[in-house]
């Protein structure tokens, strides 16, 4: 018996053993290339190979190439109203896709009040803290419209906008809740008057104010129909009490989420990677119902066989949160695979309204593509 064994060891050659297809990867490294396989303790094979000599073995190229970038890359959207957008981007790195993701958080400007010129203040807010409050208020206009005011630069109809906020609580009356609909745009500009040191200036001259406008912001067609307003009316500022008052103006100006978050365009924009669950076999009846009842999100359903029989089918594998409570528990890892696809992004938009999501992300887009030319400019 053993001599026979022995013969048949042997036998065994490294030439019978098939050849490595070429121009194709083996499924397994296909699998750990284009996939993150999430296990119950922890996800592996998470990072992305850049190297183009990889797979030159089996004569696979995998160079980062233009060509191939511009067959494979595209954009769906599957989802757009007024305040968000979702859409899927596909045949992309990872890297670009949080550019994206960084770049619509902090460098995409918008118009928020930065200086707020307080007249008379007799709430219980303090000062500093109303003046915040009115900074994180969205504003509904197109900041392309309106230019960066820098340190030498006088406030104009160009670059600042001016609102009035005065509301008063007579005494004997209720208290009163003031909201953001109570600021009022002044197209021509400012109307506080500046406090003047000099005693002796000349009286029938012109006061002088905080803003210089040339002319008024109700003549730019833009803004013809659509007047400047905050976003939502409703936004809470200060309650008020009998005899209580807040007389103030705020000038808004142009700036970037880098800057101060006031002035990020987006109040969050996030990606995932496209959710792929795989049932490895056949889970029917009660295991089946069990898987069901696993799933908090319901991936998972019910198909009717016939005969009494029941199978488990994927019905929703994009609404997988990747909890893995399908895979835990015995044997549950060897029936369902959880992966994802890592060159496939979800990728959420939610504007703050001072733009369109679709038009925030088409700005992001230009920016990166400045930020390249920059580059290319330096290195050459």
């Amino acid at each position: 018996m053993a001599e026979g064994a022995g013969e048949e060891k042997k036998k065994f050659s490294i030439w019978d053993l098939p050849d490595v297809p070429m121009g194709q990867l083996p499924p397994h490294l296909e699998l750990q290339r284009s996939r993150v396989s999430c296990n119950k303790d922890a996800p592996i094979h998470t990072e992305s190979i850049q190297y183009s000599g990889a797979y030159a073995s089996m004569g696979i190229d995998n160079s980062s190439r233009l060509d191939r970038f511009s067959n494979n890359f595209r954009v769906e959207v599957v989802r757009l109203n007024e305040d968000d957008i979702e859409f899927d981007m596909i045949g992309i790195d990872a890297a670009i896709a949080n550019s994206f993701r960084r770049i619509l958080i902090a460098e995409l400007p918008t118009m928020a009040i930065e200086k707020v010129l307080i007249a008379n203040n007799t709430s219980i807010i303090q000062d500093e803290v109303l003046a915040h409050r009115l900074g994180l208020v969205p504003i509904r206009v197109d900041p392309r419209l309106f230019d960066y005011l820098s340190e030498n630069d006088q406030p104009n109809e160009k670059n600042t906008i001016v609102f009035k906020l005065h509301v008063q609580c007579k005494r004997g009356s209720p208290r009163i809740t003031v909201k953001s609909d109570a600021l009022k745009w002044l197209p021509n500009g400012s109307e506080l008057v500046k406090e003047t040191r000099n005693a002796t200036s000349d009286s029938s001259s012109k006061p002088e104010i905080y803003t210089y406008f040339g002319c008024s912001q109700e003549t730019v067609p833009e803004f013809v129909k659509n007047p400047i307003i905050p976003k939502y009316p409703d936004i809470i500022i200060a309650k008020l009490g009998p005899g209580q008052e807040i007389e103030l103006e705020a000038h808004a100006v142009k700036g970037i989420g880098k800057t101060h978050a006031k002035w990020s365009p987006v109040a969050t924009a996030w990606y995932r990677m496209l959710p792929e669950v795989v049932l490895l076999e056949d889970i029917e009846d009660d295991l089946a119902e069990e898987l069901k009842s696993k799933c908090p999100v319901n991936v998972f359903d019910i198909e009717d066989l016939g005969k009494g029989r029941r199978r488990a089918t994927v019905a929703r594998p994009r609404a997988c949160t990747l909890c893995r409570e399908c895979i835990r528990g015995d044997d549950w890892e060897k029936r369902v695979a959880l992966r994802r696809v890592k060159d496939h992004f979800i990728f959420t938009i939610e504007s703050t309204g001072a733009l369109p999501p679709e038009v925030l992300f088409t700005e992001a887009v230009k920016i990166l593509e400045d930020k390249c030319e920059r580059v290319i400019t330096e290195l050459s």
